[in-house]
């Protein structure tokens, strides 16, 4: 009876109380998402500020930095005197990224530019599913492929001795990195306006010439914050280059040098070194390094694509 009565006075209750509780779950959804996306920062400066603490002491005690960026010598554990050299550590992840990005960069674009321009219905579905299933395959699995299989090829093809080596190594990266770098190449030659396509073909252009003209220049910033995102991936990339690289010290002459990585490095060494050493500290150092390298390829990818954006 009362609730008759309520409802007799205040026909407008209810609708209140619902638009009420809406505001109020409008409000949690918002901090749930704020909260969300404050973690990745906070998170980010966490890594940052902890291998900053550890690898601090051989920065300002221990390292001589004409030594660490010019020697090619690492030998952290040496008696007589250790040494911390990177020049060739360096060498070697420069030039397993760089063969890597020579592979995946035309096969990835290539990729892209069938499934976003040529490609339809199911069989664009079809690979676009394999393109992320491939992204989806474990870098320890890419390194078992170069160590038993890509190794081996590489034997028998080029007649050397071994076959991990910067080749292998490449080979692998690249085939890792490219399926990321298709999936955001083809979402930046999706982003270009079909009105752009539609007035070249309007003025006689070609299939390729409307391709080559003009939805590649008008999609160039995305597909080099593919290409700079793709880098990235290649430089952090530890296990499969571990794996396949060799894993030897060494300035490389040649694509079939076996070299080591930066990562490689901090992977193989810090798990049977002791902690608070200097050599423990430079592995931290290193692991700064490869922060502050990767933090500005990704960085520059961010300020190309909101260049886009803004164009």
């Amino acid at each position: 009876m009362s609730a008759d009565i309520v409802s007799l006075h205040d026909p407008g209750a209810g609708d209140v109380d619902r638009r009420d509780a809406a505001w109020y779950w409008d409000k949690l959804v918002q901090v749930l998402v704020f909260a969300g996306g404050i973690s990745g920062i906070v998170c980010v400066l966490g890594i940052f500020v902890f291998i900053s603490k550890e690898g601090f002491g051989f920065i300002t005690n221990t390292m001589n930095f004409t030594e660490f960026f010019s020697s090619p010598e690492w030998r952290p554990t040496s008696d007589a005197r250790p040494t911390y050299g990177i020049l060739a550590l360096a060498a070697g992840t420069a030039s397993v990224t760089g063969l890597a990005m020579l592979v995946a960069v035309p096969f990835s674009l290539g990729a892209a530019i069938y499934i976003g321009e040529f490609a339809t219905g199911k069989v664009r579905e079809v690979l676009k599913v394999l393109v992320e299933l491939l992204a989806a395959i474990p870098s320890v699995v890419w390194g078992f492929i170069g160590h038993s299989i890509i190794s081996r090829l590489i034997v028998t093809m080029f007649d050397v001795p071994v076959g991990l080596s910067v080749l292998n190594a490449g080979l692998i990266l690249g085939l890792m990195a490219a399926p990321i770098m298709t999936t955001i190449a083809e979402d930046a030659l999706k982003a270009v306006p079909d009105g752009f396509r539609e007035a070249a073909e309007a003025m006689g252009a070609t299939r390729w010439q409307v391709i080559w003209r003009v939805v590649l220049p008008a999609a160039k910033n995305g597909l080099l914050s593919a290409v700079l995102l793709g880098i990235g991936r290649g430089f952090g990339e530890t296990m499969a280059v571990l794996m396949a690289s060799g894993h030897a010290i060494n300035m490389p002459d040649s694509i079939f040098d076996p070299v080591r990585a930066l990562t490689a490095t901090i992977a193989a060494e810090l798990g049977e070194t002791a902690h608070g050493s200097d050599h423990y500290s430079a592995l931290f150092t290193l692991g700064i390094l490869l922060f502050a390298v990767t933090f500005v390829i990704n960085l520059t990818a961010d300020i190309v694509v909101r260049g886009r954006g803004k164009r």
